[in-house]
């Protein structure tokens, strides 16, 4: 994430060794930082205004805040690259909102770049109507977007003692696995045995690995004096 409070230092932490990073949209998440720019602020403040409205605003699509997410994506995405020297890997979401109407269907990044999918779900996990919506949206997604085939989050696997489901479609499919290692759970099995184990025989990488390697863009150039001011 960018314009908040340790963007900075976790940018430095970052380049110093090396990691593979992808920009964390944040349409509905306070802006900390101290030198956030006022005009995003009165932007961001907007799109945060309808996300957190109800559960179910991200699905719908508000012609009046176009220009809005527009300008909040093109913001993000230049202070990403001044803070760390280069385009993200990919894009993703806080709380998913990269998936929300309004980015989707505004089209503010270019074809071909690497974006997160929906969560992946078996049948009986979730209702027949959210996994058919969450199916199309990623079908349109694998239409413009370079995607992983799956995307599972650990706790919930572990959880729902669907781990050996997740590695066995990794041995023949591209998963995103999401971990929040502050989760001392979650930080206790990266670091076992049992998961070095599991990892032995797999094919590891990051997005940079996704083919076809093309760097995360917006549809049209970012023009540098249209959002720090």
């Amino acid at each position: 994430m960018v314009f908040m409070k340790d963007s900075k230092r976790a940018a430095d932490l970052a380049n110093e060794h090396g990691l593979d990073v992808g920009l964390h949209l944040n349409f509905d998440e306070k802006l900390t930082g101290n030198q956030c720019p006022g005009s995003l602020i009165l932007h961001h403040n907007r799109t945060a205004l309808f996300l957190t409205r109800t559960k179910w605003s991200q699905l719908l699509y508000n012609p009046f805040l176009r220009n809005d997410f527009s300008y909040s994506c093109r913001a993000q995405l230049e202070e990403f690259m001044r803070l760390f020297g280069k385009p993200p890997s990919h894009i993703d979401g806080h709380h998913h909102m990269h998936l929300c109407a309004n980015v989707l269907l505004n089209r503010v990044f270019a074809p071909g770049t690497k974006m997160r999918r929906n969560f992946s779900f078996s049948a009986g996990q979730k209702s027949i109507a959210n996994r058919a919506y969450r199916a199309a949206v990623d079908a349109w997604l694998a239409y413009r977007y370079v995607l992983t085939d799956y995307f599972f989050d650990l706790s919930q696997s572990l959880d729902e003692n669907k781990f050996q489901k997740v590695i066995a479609l990794a041995r023949v499919s591209k998963v995103e696995l999401m971990t929040h290692p502050i989760v001392q759970r979650e930080a206790d099995y990266l670091g076992s045995d049992e998961f070095a184990l599991l990892l032995r025989d797999l094919n590891v990488g990051s997005y940079a690995n996704l083919q076809p390697n093309l760097e995360p863009q917006l549809s049209e150039p970012i023009n540098p004096s249209s959002t720090r001011n």
